[in-house]
């Protein structure tokens, strides 16, 4: 779909992170994450609200922390079987997006976490186009920290310079960004966080969507 075609939408969602909340409640963020059963709730619930939609949204997409477990740890696997127990009954007309975040790759991503997660997901960034516009879906951890995959920084670092060549070629009337990690928070020139992007980085980024004309960023 290169052609404008029009004004549609789509539905963008975050953080489903099943294991959270008992997590969260309890003080004890690192294994206090074996049950969920109230975020199973919460996502049929999204899921029911957006099949009921109409017209229908273009896509669903999840912008990171699918699951609450760090990869490697006990209930990792079972709480992201079931987030897709509870996505398959997405309406099968609303294609479902996946963004990678810091809970399904880890803080300091490998490159074996990573294949694990496209495993499962499916890429970990990677560009589509509907109705006339250009999407762009980023690892944002390998910004945040790839020291221990400096190679796949540099490939997704590559691999944009090659989308945003093509977006200006084919002159798409808007470019939109997905990604788990934030830019900033408030104002371009903040501190760095644990809920931003460094400055270094978010001003090269930043110059870099400028220049392309990218004014949407989720």
């Amino acid at each position: 779909e290169y052609q404008w075609k029009g004004p549609f939408y789509f539905i963008q969602g975050a953080d489903p992170q099943f294991g959270l909340m008992k997590a969260w409640t309890h003080g004890d963020t690192n294994n206090g994450d074996d049950e969920w059963e109230e975020e199973i709730k919460l996502a049929e619930q999204a899921v029911q609200a957006v099949n009921k939609l109409n017209p229908k949204p273009k896509f669903f997409v999840l912008c990171g922390d699918l699951v609450h477990g760090m990869p490697g740890t006990r209930w990792k696997k079972n709480q992201e079987q079931d987030l897709k127990d509870v996505l398959k009954n997405t309406d099968q007309d609303i294609p479902l997006v996946f963004v990678s975040g810091n809970h399904d790759i880890g803080n300091t991503p490998t490159r074996e976490t990573i294949d694990d997660y496209c495993k499962n997901w499916g890429d970990d960034y990677f560009s589509f186009w509907v109705g006339g516009v250009f999407f762009l879906v980023l690892n944002s951890q390998l910004y945040f920290d790839s020291s221990k995959c400096p190679e796949l920084r540099q490939a997704q670092d590559a691999w944009l310079d090659e989308q945003l060549a093509v977006a200006a070629n084919q002159k798409c009337r808007h470019i939109i960004v997905f990604q788990h990690i934030p830019l900033f928070l408030s104002k371009p020139d903040e501190d760095d966080d644990y809920f931003n992007l460094g400055k270094s980085v978010r001003q090269e980024i930043m110059e870099k969507f400028h220049k392309a004309g990218i004014f949407s960023n989720f």
